[in-house]
């Protein structure tokens, strides 16, 4: 601790999981108004053993940042609108959300 100081943060799960940040961010060109582009995003997450030694380092920078990949996937329903049980039900809805003038007291 030392040596590389406090980290930026610890992880909830697991208390010998430290995080090391450092991001440096430049303005772009006068024609961008005030845009700012990332030049450095390091992230070094060091894993220390029971007895406080270094078990693990990994340092992740900004190529790394670009492998995440998104899972788009849609969930489909699982009923069918021309089935007998669908009908019932939408002509009893049809009957409750009728206007009261057409419904007999």
């Amino acid at each position: 601790m030392k040596l590389i100081g406090p980290p930026s943060t610890v992880s909830d799960f697991d208390k010998n999981k430290w995080f090391y940040f450092e991001r440096l961010k430049s303005n772009q060109s006068i024609f961008k108004l005030g845009t700012q582009k990332i030049k450095k995003n390091n992230i070094l997450i060091v894993k220390f053993s029971e007895n406080g030694l270094v078990e693990n380092k990994q340092i992740l920078n900004l190529n790394n940042m670009n492998d995440l990949k998104y899972f788009n996937k849609e969930t489909q329903k699982e009923f069918k609108n021309n089935n007998v049980i669908y009908n019932v039900f939408s002509s009893l809805r049809e009957k409750i959300n009728a206007p009261a003038r057409n419904r007999k007291k």
